[in-house]
């Protein structure tokens, strides 16, 4: 093997691996359900409230594991917002959800998720406005919401830590740190989740 061919594979190992102690780490904006920071396994999920696969996997696998692993206590489940296509649109939705506060933040995630198809039927603002009102926030809160200029600061420092980390596309899934991926590109299936999560709960 060349020599320069030794610097880029290993200059790919170690991009790699800073990526999975990125990952491995609490950070700052994680939302994060079940078991309390520290505990032995963390699942951390990088998703958009725009991303087709991401409410596929919201759908169908998320109730399972959150059944599974969330409601017990067995994880930590983190997830981490990394807007895609309409970009604005996935910004605006991360907003609102975050100010609904954290008792409402995963259901305002959750709600927009599954009315994505108003996107397409209707428009971004419909969309928006009937995840704000299901949440019980009124047009001047949504407003103020996403004319903080603190919390789109805040939003675009999570995306370049997203970066950072090497994290590209959504959903992607991290067990202690260890990218679980599986084929079908609407993220981790339950059951590999469920490998990674059981092995590391053995040590």
């Amino acid at each position: 093997m060349s020599t320069r061919r030794t610097l880029l594979v290993l200059a790919g190992a170690l991009s790699l691996l800073a990526a999975c102690n990125n990952n491995a780490k609490p950070a700052e904006g994680d939302m994060g359900l079940g078991a309390a920071e520290g505990a032995k396994v963390t699942v951390v999920e990088y998703a958009s409230v725009t991303c087709p696969h991401c409410a596929a996997w919201q759908a169908k696998t998320w109730p399972a594991f959150k059944t599974r692993y969330v409601d017990t206590d067995k994880v930590r489940y983190v997830f981490r917002e990394l807007p895609t296509p309409p970009v604005d649109a996935a910004a605006a939705g991360f907003q609102i959800a975050r100010c609904a506060g954290e008792d409402k933040y995963f259901d305002v995630v959750h709600a927009l998720m599954a009315s994505q198809q108003m996107l397409v039927s209707q428009s971004p603002q419909a969309w928006l406005a009937a995840a704000a009102e299901g949440a019980g926030l009124g047009q001047d809160r949504v407003a103020a919401c996403l004319n903080d200029t603190a919390a789109i600061a805040a939003l675009e420092g999570r995306i370049r830590a997203a970066r950072d980390a090497g994290v590209s596309g959504t959903p992607a899934f991290f067990v202690n740190g260890k990218a679980v991926i599986s084929p079908g590109g609407e993220g981790a299936s339950i059951e590999d989740l469920s490998t990674a999560i059981e092995a590391e709960l053995a040590k």
